[in-house]
């Protein structure tokens, strides 16, 4: 039967080396042939460097898609599909069995301090603490390991404790007398210092500060500086060198990539620390992406924004950081009205109306974002009105509002109005809860902290977190912007739950919306055929389990530009 078929088979190839004397093909020799020449007929796989297979891929594309696998090359995604359609086209040495496990983009935090945070870890660790007196235990354990003539801390918080007032800087004089101590609020306004410090700043006094920035009783400094003044003694404090900078940089990455981060926007750097950024990414020591704000001055403007957008695969500068108020926390933001448990204090403008004004025209003239604190209802509106001088109605500029924690509720349409951009961190509500209504009173907490109103004015809007100021982990972030709860579950029914966001809205905000915020979307924040390779597998589906057990979910493996650069031990 197969003579009979293949008698009248002949390929081209056939020579007499495949034939018997009598001239006549083999038949098992022929059959070998054919079938030899239909496999070579087959198209051939194509090459990859890395396949993902078995996963449940949530690509946070636009029509937010599933997919159950993906190819990458050179670093991006190739392809995004089903196991059937990705198998049979591509092959690779390196293949991922996600084993149904949870694939999302590489998380982003749109606002945050990464080159602080990782000074910070060579700091006294303040954060949690329940009392000055906790403090003052961990400064002497400290001090014995990091002997000097500067004692650094952070992350204190008097709201944390029972006695909620101001601390002084007796029992720091007591202790250490010729050790200058400078702590640091948890939120960076505002510093305790002692009396060390306070001579080596050379103030007195007698010395006029800006109102409410320098705490003085019975005629002596207590110690507590606020805004400006407070950063006049953070100035005081040496730079770190070139390794204690890049130690750093690289140890606040490796807690970036354990939590699923592989993007993040620093909040305000100085010229050279963004020079040392590039320099440590064109060394292959630094792969975290990381979109720098310049700090609002004109070393900084001299040497970036007046050139033009800097932009590497690793690295976006694009925008500038600014503040208009303080803190809630401290009373240093700006309100319209005075604060219900302060009835003297409206709060602090940072920077004059006139200079904000200035730069942001500077800024617009050049093409460059503008990305400003504001967190009391007088800043925000005062920022609103610049903007909207400045700014057409209808405009691409996504100048952003950092924090827009209270706003005025005359002032909301005004963001969709001018296309302002609010960028928000919504652990910021669940830390504040507690107390936020004793500072501004019930009527203006309805306006405070509101993630669903805002989106609603642009239809969408970028996420973070603001660490060291709240948790690293974005995954706190996701849970807070729904659950609108601390991680104990408090308050049992939410806080605020009318401007709570639902998963698909939260997961867009940490992923593409974030991206969009620094004009990067069409490069990353999604998985989709083009994008660089960012992706973190997780232990659970945050999309589809009980909310309340998505603060415990664990990251597996990160991955940036298809490299893992982050595997749970």
């Amino acid at each position: 039967m197969i003579g009979h078929t293949l008698k009248n088979y002949k390929p081209l190839f056939v020579n007499k080396y495949l034939c018997t004397k009598s001239g006549k093909m083999n038949t098992r020799t022929a059959l070998f042939v054919l079938i030899t020449t239909l496999i070579a007929c087959k198209p051939m796989k194509k090459p990859a460097d890395l396949i993902v297979k078995n996963a449940k891929v949530y690509t946070v594309d636009k029509a937010f898609s599933k997919a159950e696998a993906f190819v990458v090359n050179d670093g991006k995604f190739v392809a995004v599909g089903s196991n059937e359609d990705i198998l049979s086209e591509y092959h690779s040495d390196q293949i991922i069995d996600a084993e149904n496990k949870p694939v999302y983009p590489g998380f982003y935090d749109a606002h945050c301090h990464l080159y602080g945070y990782g000074l910070g870890l060579q700091h006294a660790d303040l954060v949690g603490t329940n009392s000055f007196k906790e403090i003052t235990d961990i400064l002497q354990e400290h001090h014995k390991d990091h002997p000097g003539e500067w004692l650094v801390g952070r992350g204190w918080d008097q709201n944390d404790w029972e006695n909620k007032a101001f601390p002084n800087k007796e029992p720091l004089d007591k202790m250490f007398p010729n050790t200058a101590v400078i702590l640091i609020r948890i939120d960076g306004h505002a510093v305790v210092v002692n009396s060390e410090a306070i001579e080596r700043l050379g103030i007195s006094v007698n010395d006029e500060f800006p109102k409410g920035e320098a705490i003085i009783e019975d005629g002596e400094f207590t110690g507590v500086f606020l805004e400006n003044t407070a950063d006049r003694f953070k100035d005081l404090i040496p730079d770190p060198d070139i390794k204690t900078q890049t130690k750093a940089l690289l140890e606040a990455q490796e807690n970036c990539f354990a939590v699923g981060l592989t993007s993040v926007m620093d909040a305000g750097l100085h010229k050279e620390v963004i020079n040392l950024i590039d320099s440590m990414h064109q060394q292959g020591k630094l792969k975290m992406r990381i979109d720098a704000m310049l700090s609002a001055n004109e070393e900084n403007f001299k040497a970036f924004m007046e050139k033009g957008v800097y932009k590497t695969n690793r690295l976006h500068v694009h925008s500038v950081k600014m503040y208009a108020d303080g803190a809630l926390g401290s009373r240093g933001a700006k309100l319209i009205e005075p604060y219900n448990d302060d009835p003297d204090n409206t709060g602090i403008l940072v920077n004059e109306p006139g200079h904000i004004r200035e730069v942001a025209q500077r800024v617009y003239e050049h093409n460059y974002q503008l990305n400003i604190h504001a967190i009391g209802d007088s800043a925000t509106r005062l920022l609103l009105e610049i903007y909207g001088d400045i700014l057409d109605k209808d405009n691409d500029r996504r100048w952003r509002i950092e924090h827009a924690q209270i706003v005025h509720p005359d002032d909301f349409d005004k963001f969709g109005e001018y296309n302002v951009i609010p960028s928000m961190q919504s652990t910021h509500a669940t830390s504040d809860m507690y107390w936020a209504g004793d500072r501004i009173g019930p009527e203006r907490l309805k306006g405070a902290y509101a993630l669903k109103d805002l989106l609603e004015q642009n239809g969408w809007l970028p996420m973070g977190t603001d660490f060291p100021i709240e948790n690293i982990n974005p995954l706190h972030t996701f849970y807070a912007a729904i659950a609108r709860k601390d991680l104990d579950g408090y308050p049992e029914n939410g806080f605020q739950m009318e401007n709570a966001l639902n998963r698909e809205e939260t997961l867009r905000s940490m992923t593409i919306w974030a991206a969009k915020g620094s004009f990067e979307e069409n490069e990353k924040g999604s998985i989709e055929k083009g994008k660089w390779a960012d992706f973190v597998i997780l232990d659970r589906d945050i999309m589809e389990v009980d909310i309340d057990k998505v603060p415990g979910a664990q990251v597996l493996k990160t991955f940036s530009a298809g490299e893992m650069v982050y595997k749970k031990q």
